[in-house]
């Protein structure tokens, strides 16, 4: 049987985000990847946690579980080694991975199970009406940072180079084919695949959107990056203002 990329799509109801939030584009992104590689939608599993991405399980004709907030890693972990033959795919948000899931994040890494791990990154909890996240910049004002934020971001990329990660990728939504092609890799990867979105809110971080991102992502795919470089990886992590890489930053096969 031959899938297309509406085989992978539920048409119960129509999502809920935002016009022109990048939410959007890890959703297409996704089924097309999917539709690429040809993969039976009765055997993918999307686990979400809770956020505005996370709810992307609802719109997907494939198996799903939302999980509790922060938890959505250990819970692939486990559905994976049920049934290591699933291909099990992480959908959460900045906080819901980088704040309260964070040790997950750290320990999934350490343990290199065969997950795919989508992460989408704008900086807020845009569930529960903008406060700021752990990648929020600093001085950034939010209803939970009213005078600015005063710590620096967490930047999830270097910490995931600096942890043993082996497939280490930024995509942004502005581009949904470079998604969907990151996506495709990281489903392919045999361990742990992990793709940051930039992903902007069009609602509550209006000052980090698509004009902000358009005029600086670089795709390191069109340079002459080494993937199999970790220092030049983490080097590229750590670019994070005037020209911000994406595309794959480390790739390290088995």
């Amino acid at each position: 049987m031959s899938w297309l990329p509406n085989d992978y799509f539920r048409d119960q109801r129509k999502p809920n985000w935002c016009p022109g939030c990048g939410n959007y584009a890890t959703l297409v992104a996704l089924r097309q990847a999917l539709c690429d590689l040809q993969i039976d939608p009765a055997s993918v599993v999307i686990v979400g946690g809770i956020g505005c991405g996370a709810n992307l399980p609802y719109w997907m004709d494939t198996y799903s579980l939302i999980a509790l907030h922060g938890r959505a890693i250990p819970t692939a972990m486990g559905v994976k080694l049920a049934n290591p033959k699933l291909h099990v795919i992480v959908v959460a948000g900045d906080g819901d991975t980088y704040g309260i899931g964070l040790g997950h994040f750290i320990h999934a890494i350490r343990n290199d199970v065969n997950i795919t791990l989508l992460v989408g990154n704008n900086g807020v909890y845009g569930l529960t009406k903008g406060q700021a996240s752990p990648t929020a910049k600093k001085g950034q004002m939010t209803p939970s940072t009213p005078r600015g934020l005063l710590y620096d971001p967490l930047n999830p990329l270097a910490l995931a180079i600096t942890t043993g990660c082996r497939f280490v990728a930024r995509g942004y939504a502005g581009d949904a084919d470079q998604l969907a092609d990151l996506m495709k890799q990281a489903i392919n990867f045999d361990g742990l695949a992990y793709i940051d979105i930039l992903q902007p809110c069009v609602k509550y971080n209006k000052n980090f959107g698509y004009p902000y991102y358009q005029d600086r992502v670089v795709d390191l795919q069109k340079t002459a990056h080494p993937v199999q470089n970790r220092m030049m990886a983490l080097d590229a992590a750590l670019r994070v203002e005037e020209k911000i890489p994406t595309g794959i930053l480390f790739l390290e096969p088995k």
